[in-house]
């Protein structure tokens, strides 16, 4: 093995700090969803007794996964279109990210000017480089 492999592989955080967000993350997913499956368990046997029937597992697997994929859906649905449609009106050139830009473009035009240097002179040079005139 290189020096330099040998370095890069003991610059190498350890595992359970490298990915500590997706172990925290998956530790809180786990712990809710044996959460959602014991109370859920349990409310479907108050409710199997309340009406004189005993727990039934062949009965409790499809209401659980059922009731597990609806919260799935709608949270992740949720969470796809904030995230996708979020990217998308960006990329698109909604009003937020215009004005995100000219803030920009703004702030380099002063910093231009403060350094003694013409905006507009730049300008004029990228509009000729991008019509292949410079």
């Amino acid at each position: 093995m290189s020096d330099a492999k040998a370095d890069e592989i003991e610059s190498r955080p350890p595992f359970h700090r490298a990915y500590s967000f997706g172990l925290v993350t998956g530790a809180f997913f786990l712990f809710s969803w044996v959460g959602q499956f014991v109370f859920q368990a349990v409310a479907f046997g108050n409710e199997a007794s309340n009406h004189g029937e005993s727990f039934s597992w062949a009965e409790y697997w499809p209401e659980f996964l059922a009731s597990t994929f609806e919260n799935w859906q709608s949270e992740f649905l949720q969470l796809v279109w904030q995230a996708a449609g979020l990217a998308l009106f960006y990329f698109w050139g909604s009003s937020q990210s215009r004005e995100g830009e000219q803030r920009v473009e703004a702030k380099v035009d002063a910093l231009l000017e403060k350094s003694g240097l013409d905006p507009k002179k730049f300008d004029r040079e990228a509009r000729q480089e991008a019509s292949g005139k410079a």
